[in-house]
């Protein structure tokens, strides 16, 4: 079994060669053969020169790095399609997540699970974060089906097949676990330990709890409304035009009687839902015609790409 760990940073130069040894030390012990895939995401500090070091002292080290920041889904997204590894753990960088958790969780895949995720069940992250992601993993509970604590845990484990069959953009990131679950795969939870930030500051603020909400939207849509967005916006724009048509009707009946109705307001709505329901309706054609031309082609500002300089370090 090879095992690809793919590891997202920006500006995480404090951290990286603590990292490399941890990891090392928690791999080596297993047998298998292991790569590290750093995908530096424009950091703007001495991460870089430090990714060069490593590349330079471990022949199972590979770097990507980015122009410009890109966003942690980008990185993932070259990642898992970079991965060579039967098995893909994916784990941030700033020493939070610790490596010695990464053998049991592989081994866990064995009970047949597809995706493995860590549980962060005692954080060490201040209040006013622990509070927004607890909010977040309920309501994703609730709308997704998919119980699981913990869907912000950037230490997970997944299959192969998994990593090369979800399409993580945008700010998708955070719902891996629910993109493997809608495309059929098994998912799991296991408590990990998480450590309190050692260097730097969390690059994570509270307006991506606010962006959390629209990107469940998203995943939403995809899962149930991608290949047939017609059936949406077709049943919205439907009740909005059947709505107003009933006003006009009303209203034909009330100017037959003789009563005026120039300047009623009922008649200014009756208007503007006639003609949303009908825009909503030629959205959702439009959507799929969209659906039928689609391209699932998207780059990225690749700076730099350092291969591996020789085989797996077991």
């Amino acid at each position: 079994m090879t095992v690809t760990i793919l590891i997202p940073l920006y500006n995480e130069e404090e951290s990286l060669r603590e990292l490399i040894d941890a990891i090392s030390a928690a791999m080596s012990p297993t047998g298998w053969a292991w790569e590290v895939l750093f995908i530096n995401d424009g950091s703007t500090d001495g991460s870089l020169d430090i990714l060069h070091e490593l590349h330079g002292a471990w022949d199972n080290v590979e770097v990507i790095s980015f122009g410009r920041n890109s966003g942690k889904a980008a990185g993932l997204a070259v990642g898992f399609a970079e991965a060579r590894g039967d098995v893909v753990v994916t784990m941030d960088a700033d020493l939070q997540d610790d490596p010695a958790e990464i053998p049991g969780m592989i081994r866990k895949l064995d009970e047949g699970y597809d995706l493995v995720s860590g549980w962060k069940k005692e954080r060490h992250d201040p209040l006013s974060k622990r509070i927004p992601s607890k909010l977040f993993n309920g309501v994703t509970r609730m709308v997704s089906g998919l119980t699981l604590h913990d869907m912000n845990c950037g230490l997970k484990v997944y299959r192969k097949e998994v990593v090369k069959t979800i399409r993580v953009y945008g700010e998708l990131h955070r719902y891996t676990p629910v993109l493997a679950h809608f495309a059929g795969f098994r998912v799991t939870e296991t408590v990990v330990r998480h450590h309190a930030r050692k260097f730097g500051q969390s690059k994570y603020g509270i307006e991506r709890f606010a962006r959390g909400g629209f990107d469940l939207l998203t995943v939403l849509f995809l899962r149930r409304y991608l290949t047939r967005p017609l059936h949406l916006f077709g049943m919205m724009g439907s009740v909005l035009f059947l709505g107003g048509f009933g006003i006009g009707i009303y209203l034909t009946i009330v100017k037959i009687m003789g009563g005026a109705i120039g300047r009623r307001p009922l008649l200014t709505l009756g208007i503007l839902l006639i003609v949303v329901g009908v825009q909503f309706v030629s959205l959702g054609l439009l959507g799929e015609m969209i659906a039928n031309l689609r391209s699932t082609g998207v780059t990225y500002p690749i700076l730099e790409h350092l291969k591996p300089r020789g085989g797996n370090r077991g």
